[in-house]
């Protein structure tokens, strides 16, 4: 069992085959992989190759999935729960709908203007840009079984208290006008045909592609720069162990950056590679999704100085302790 397990890790979810493929065709162009030149540009190509290839596919099935969960039935099955029971349906909901954190803004408004409550609504918005199935079938081919797991489930716990949070503070009057103001139709969800949902599926794979094709080739590119170039006491020195301020850095660094998930694992992994403590890996992934400028920048739109800041101060505290805690006890999921 363990070996087919292994298999499937190793040579379906990892893809080592594409990898030394990858090794065979540039060593007959007559590139040097042990050079930094050739280091880089294999990392490139297969990081590349591998994440577009497993982007499409996981999308695919996961978009076929989400089609049973539109922006109206996420709002009937949310609006049924109150209080910490509200608050654990809505980040786990969060976790298979197929909005990024941009997206998942609009779905907010329309949740606040139809009366939902605030705890639910803030787990929900915390949770969706950053814990999805998409990302956790790619940290399990780029980190294993723990790490995916592990982000999952803290990603989880951070918009659970971040929403009871903000909830048992009364901050849901912190709204502005126009949100409340906004009024909400209910509209009848039409059911899919069998046909219908796997179009949908197949369009979801070319708009989704579109969408991070160039976030996947910067990541990328970074992460290539990272693994190949930059000295690993460097990277050490800024946010590795030896700085004891790293996940507070890793924070810092990721959330001025807009960029998908797709666009930050392959900077996460060469952070990894480098020896980076997965915990300030998890930080500076969790900065980059959930607390991105441009998603702040929409978010001020529709809350008030009071909400946002208490919303970005709770998610940023939390993905910083997170990196710490995860920093101590990592070798438990390694």
């Amino acid at each position: 069992m363990g070996g087919v397990w292994t298999f499937i890790s190793e040579q379906i979810f990892g893809m080592k085959w594409l990898d030394q493929l990858m090794n065979i065709l540039l060593t007959l162009l007559g590139v040097d992989l042990a050079s930094t030149f050739g280091g880089a540009l294999q990392f490139f190509l297969y990081d590349s190759i591998k994440i577009i290839i497993l982007l499409c596919v996981l999308i695919f099935f996961i978009s076929y999935i989400e089609s049973f969960f539109p922006p109206e039935k996420t709002k009937r099955v949310l609006s049924k729960f109150r209080g910490i029971k509200g608050n654990i349906v809505g980040a786990l909901l969060g976790t298979v709908t197929p909005f990024c954190s941009c997206s998942s803004i609009p779905i907010f408004i329309g949740f606040v203007a139809s009366g939902m409550p605030i705890g639910v609504t803030i787990s929900f918005l915390i949770s969706s840009p950053f814990v999805d199935l998409a990302s956790f079938m790619l940290l399990l081919t780029m980190f294993g079984p723990g790490v995916a797991i592990t982000y999952m489930v803290v990603g989880v716990i951070l918009a659970v208290v971040g929403g009871t949070i903000i909830e048992k503070l009364g901050y849901g009057k912190y709204i502005q006008d126009f949100v409340k103001n906004t009024k909400m139709t209910d509209t009848e969800v039409a059911t899919m045909s069998q046909k219908a949902r796997l179009k949908l599926a197949a369009s979801k794979v070319v708009e989704t592609l579109k969408k991070v094709f160039l976030y996947i080739l910067i990541g990328v590119g970074i992460g290539s720069l990272i693994h190949n170039v930059i000295p690993e006491n460097v990277i050490t020195y800024v946010i590795g162990n030896k700085n004891p301020f790293g996940p507070i850095l890793a924070a810092v660094i990721g959330i001025p950056i807009y960029a998908d998930i797709f666009g930050t694992i392959p900077i996460a992994e060469a952070l990894f590679l480098k020896n980076v403590p997965i915990g300030t890996v998890l930080t500076f992934m969790m900065g980059v999704t959930a607390l991105s400028a441009p998603s702040i920048v929409m978010l001020s739109k529709v809350m008030k100085k009071k909400l946002l800041i208490a919303f970005v101060g709770i998610v940023a505290i939390g993905i910083i302790l997170i990196g710490y805690l995860f920093n101590i006890f990592g070798f438990l999921i390694m």
